[in-house]
């Protein structure tokens, strides 16, 4: 018996990886690649546009579709990076990384003209880096945006979310006229649809090489952040999703936009709804400073989390947070320390998820939908003692995210694509 599915396409920094989505959302079939060269070092970070290709290449290689039709596919890619092309998608030079850094004067150039909400400004704007490229390169593509192109012919489109910290506005849906001001050329650029619209078919060659039916939907995708929000399964405007690693990055799906700069908060539009988020300094690497694995897994087989310590601890590792308090020199607050480590260990998790309930408050005080479920990925997820800590912190049911591979998220749109959300 067929399945019909829908793959996406997740390009991370180190390699690719396909998964192949059903209409009730389950993982059919997955495979990766890794990407087998470095960034080239010039003193930026460059990166060879073909070694993208070759990993797909590779990952579709590994990919068994065998009792799967599949019926479209969509591409997520990091976001921020950005492509010199020709007309046709010939690559005209390296692509610059999402991480690469911008020239004082082309960072400048956007601050004297561009509104403090754009997702535009700072050392690693993808427009700063544009400003840098040659003006004999017609267009400038995002990573996912050449990707799309080589597989269905279409160098000439790009979606909402990668296009974000472009300049792009989400709210208007276009490129803004102040960009001009900038001595850029917004045409270089290509044209904006939303994530998850249908941009063309696959060619038959990339079909034929690919071993895919000749009828495949392309659908614009997203970045790899958006990717791995909507892979966790969040729908509904409330649906947060914290990633405990070695810092604490938290998303909530909103029925409105937030931007404030001022936390490095930015809005990505994802159909009718935004995703808002921030990140705070606090996280596992204050815990990793105090204790190793070991010791941790130990100490919290001793602690009670239905017991609270008490302390009032903001775990941060050096002074400086970002968001939900926006202090450069806002300082740790670690005593008083107990005799026992385990009550240490306890206050530490209590003082974390005290910063992510206030993260989420601050959220919401900034125009986002209240958090209403919770989801958690990452390392910190695991810990069950540590879960209860943070229910009780935010006040909310937790729900278990569907999937943490990007790439699952990006098949989401892939389906909604050809009007079908699984």
């Amino acid at each position: 018996m067929t399945q019909d599915a829908a793959l996406g396409i997740d390009i991370g920094t180190s390699g690719v990886r396909i998964a192949a989505r059903g209409r009730d959302g389950a993982l059919l079939a997955m495979s990766q690649a890794a990407m087998a060269a470095p960034l080239v070092d010039f003193g930026r970070a460059l990166q060879d546009s073909a070694i993208w290709w070759e990993a797909l290449v590779a990952a579709f290689a590994g990919l068994k579709l065998d009792g799967l039709r599949v019926l479209s596919l969509a591409i997520d890619g990091t976001s921020g990076t950005i492509l010199p092309c020709d007309v046709d998608g010939a690559p005209l030079g390296l692509a610059s990384m999402y991480n690469d850094v911008a020239e004082a004067a082309a960072v400048k150039a956007i601050q004297q003209v561009a509104p403090a909400e754009t997702a535009a400004l700072g050392s690693t704007s993808p427009l700063a880096r544009a400003l840098m490229m040659e003006a004999k390169a017609p267009r400038i593509l995002h990573q996912a945006d050449w990707l799309v192109g080589k597989l269905c012919g279409r160098f000439d489109v790009s979606d909402e979310n990668n296009a974000l910290k472009s300049g792009y506005d989400p709210v208007q849906r276009t490129w803004p006229a102040w960009i001009a001001g900038t001595g850029f050329d917004v045409s270089r650029f290509p044209k904006v649809v939303p994530a998850g619209a249908h941009v063309g078919a696959i060619l038959p060659a990339m079909a034929k090489q690919f071993g895919l039916p000749a009828d495949v939907a392309v659908v614009a995708g997203t970045t790899d952040g958006c990717a791995a929000f909507l892979a966790s399964g969040a729908r509904d405007a409330g649906d947060g999703v914290s990633s405990l690693g070695t810092t604490l990055t938290i998303k909530v799906l909103s029925a409105t936009p937030v931007f404030a700069p001022q936390f490095g908060i930015y809005s990505h539009r994802i159909g009718d709804q935004w995703l808002a988020g921030g990140a705070s300094n606090t996280g596992g690497g204050v815990l990793a400073s105090f204790f190793n694995r070991e010791e941790i897994a130990r100490l919290t087989a001793l602690m009670d989390p239905a017991v609270p310590t008490g302390l009032d601890y903001y775990p941060l590792s050096r002074p400086g947070e970002r968001f939900p308090i926006n202090d450069p020199a806002f300082a740790p607050r670690l005593t008083p320390r107990p005799p026992q480590d385990h009550l240490f260990l306890q206050g530490l998790l209590e003082g974390i998820a005290a910063v992510e309930a206030l993260a989420y408050r601050k959220l919401a005080e900034l125009g986002a939908s209240p958090l209403a479920s919770i989801r958690s990925v990452g390392g910190g997820a695991a810990n069950e003692k540590w879960t209860m800590m943070r229910l009780r912190a935010l006040g909310v049911p937790a729900k278990e995210p569907e999937s943490e591979h990007a790439a699952m998220g990006t098949a989401r749109l892939a389906w909604r694509g050809i009007g079908h959300d699984a």
